[in-house]
């Protein structure tokens, strides 16, 4: 089978491996031991990048993760001409307090679903026409719920291929207010594009969510960061309503925590060798991540887990256990790393509940079932999850399908088999570029 071609386009300066056409993981020659720090969060990175850029003052991000999801989206906001300074790992936005500087323009969100359903709705509030286009595998991906609402709401859009998709031209001249209908179902990105772009209608939005949210705690980080920067929103007993008042972000100095998405591949490094991995700078009884949640299936394989008031850390220990089934509905990103953990388990493991991730950047319940069978591990691919059951995998090239999750999550097999390849490694800028350099400094041999 011929491996999925990287879109290369999508790929910022940020990158980093694009001319690398695979890697080739080789297990540490003993127990993994290390403290290591790991970059912000993309989820909060880019909701408190757009949030600041309509604010009102100089706002300061500490901590920026610097991917290709946050470099689209800086890019964007400075074609928008909201100025942006990236020194270290702080970012500092002087914020437009909601009317664009730049009226008309031509925008490019990249692979970026944050951008690509955060930016319509803070675009629609204001003034002007944009045109926005995304990668190949972006344009496929759903945006019709939150266009759809958009729409309804007064924004005008002009489809250039398939209806309510990228790449569209926007029309803008304010958004009305009042209700409006979203379903919870497809993506929570949907709920988070509306809620965020909500202050800056010319009415209350009074936000009615159809069916159980998928990953609902990303809401709660959205109203979270929301009001951090001075807009409080009220939402139903059931949070199936929220309603948000009129008013403007204000300025402000915030912090991203690191990234637990990205933590996971590390505790998961932990576990595999038996070692001890600790990731300083987060809080795991504070964070709103929901991620977070892999820390309680690393102790119910076995593992044992430290959480501290600024740092998590995982020891692994010599055989996991498995016999189990798991709901990713909160912690869905996890998926395929639970799954690559599974086969080193002593009995199998089911993961539920994930159907969504079939629409991410690329069908990942099928690509993770279509590779762990390459290495010759029984698995069972369900509608919303897959059982994996205890094997040892073989040597193989694996396809990482131009995806970050699958690419890292397929390394956590050369932990412990030799002769695992995993194409385009430089699909790990979306959310990590600096992945493997940091796998190579915990011990991990990295070939290229």
């Amino acid at each position: 089978m011929i491996p999925h071609l990287p879109d290369l386009e999508a790929r910022s300066p940020w990158s980093a491996n694009n001319d690398k056409p695979e890697v080739k993981i080789v297990p540490p020659s003993s127990a993994v031991d290390g403290k290591i720090r790991v970059p912000g969060s993309k989820s909060l990175t880019n909701r408190a990048l757009v949030i600041a850029a309509l604010a009102k003052g100089r706002s300061a991000l500490h901590g920026i993760l610097q991917s290709d999801d946050s470099y689209w989206c800086i890019d964007a906001l400075t074609k928008l001409g909201v100025p942006v300074a990236v020194e270290g790992e702080t970012v500092y936005i002087d914020g437009c307090g909601g009317k664009w500087p730049n009226p008309s323009g031509e925008l490019y969100v990249g692979a970026a679903g944050t951008v690509a359903r955060f930016l319509p709705g803070a675009l629609a509030a204001g003034s002007g026409a944009w045109s926005l286009r995304g990668s190949r595998r972006m344009s496929e991906r759903p945006l019709a719920p939150l266009l759809g609402a958009l729409t309804h709401l007064g924004a005008e859009f002009e489809y250039g291929g398939k209806e309510r998709c990228l790449p569209f031209l926007l029309r803008a001249n304010g958004l009305r207010g009042g209700e409006v209908t979203l379903p919870g179902t497809t993506s929570s990105q949907f709920i988070s594009g509306l809620l965020i772009a909500a202050p800056y209608a010319r009415e209350p939005i009074t936000l009615h969510i159809e069916g159980e949210v998928v990953q609902r705690d990303y809401v709660r980080m959205t109203l979270d960061t929301m009001a951090s920067f001075g807009i409080t929103a009220e939402g139903s007993a059931d949070g199936q309503t929220i309603t948000v008042p009129t008013g403007r972000y204000q300025a402000r100095s915030f912090p991203l925590e690191p990234d637990v998405s990205t933590c996971g591949y590390f505790w998961a490094l932990a576990a595999l060798t038996a070692g001890r991995v600790r990731i300083d700078g987060l809080d795991a009884a504070s964070t709103t991540q929901p991620d977070i949640e892999i820390l309680d299936v690393l102790e119910r394989m076995g593992c044992t887990v430290l959480r501290g008031e600024n740092f998590v850390e995982v020891q692994g220990t010599g055989q996991l256990k498995g016999g189990f089934m798991v709901s990713m509905k909160k912690s869905s990103d996890q998926t395929l790393t639970i799954a690559a953990l599974a086969p080193f388990a002593d009995g199998p493991i089911t993961l539920t509940d994930a159907a969504h991730i079939r629409h991410h950047e690329c069908d990942r319940i099928s690509a993770i079932c279509a590779e762990l069978s390459k290495l010759g591990i029984r698995v069972e691919e369900h509608h919303d999850g897959l059982t994996v059951y205890p094997g040892t995998p073989v040597p193989a090239l694996l396809d990482s399908h131009d995806d970050h999750r699958m690419a890292m999550a397929l390394s956590l097999i050369g932990l412990r088999v030799h002769g695992i390849r995993i194409t385009d490694p430089g699909c790990v800028s979306k959310t990590c570029p600096g992945y493997f350099d940091q796998l190579s400094g915990l011990g991990v041999g990295i070939e290229y």
